[in-house]
């Protein structure tokens, strides 16, 4: 049966540090949402790609954009860009990095669980 529960990521449970990065963590509901932070200059295939272990990210989302400029290429070439307001649901084997100088922030629902730990 569901509980009552109320978080903010101001307390996250936990915290992933990365190059350029960062991912806090809310445990709740049975699950995990993530708050996705990620600064100008960061690549996932440059700074996770390392810490995951895998060619491309294997991690799936569904995601809110906050803030900053997303731009997404999928293993079968598909590339688009995501800002504030979009929402986006990946399939696992993707690239992804921020354009522009505005830090990206997303709330991922789905891959916060796994997303930047080692394999």
């Amino acid at each position: 049966m569901q509980e009552t529960q109320h978080k903010a990521f101001q307390t996250p449970d936990e915290v992933r540090e990365f190059p350029n990065g960062r991912a806090e963590i809310l445990n709740l509901g049975g699950g995990q949402v993530g708050r996705l932070i990620f600064q100008p200059g960061w690549r996932w295939s440059n700074d996770v790609k390392p810490i995951a272990g895998t060619a491309s990210c294997e991690a799936p989302h569904f995601q809110y954009h906050i803030s900053g400029r997303l731009a997404i290429r999928m293993d079968d070439g598909t590339e688009f860009i995501a800002g504030p307001g979009d929402v986006t649901s990946l399939p696992k084997g993707h690239d992804a990095w921020v354009v522009g100088d505005e830090p990206v922030v997303v709330v991922d629902w789905y891959g916060a669980s796994k997303y930047a730990k080692g394999g």
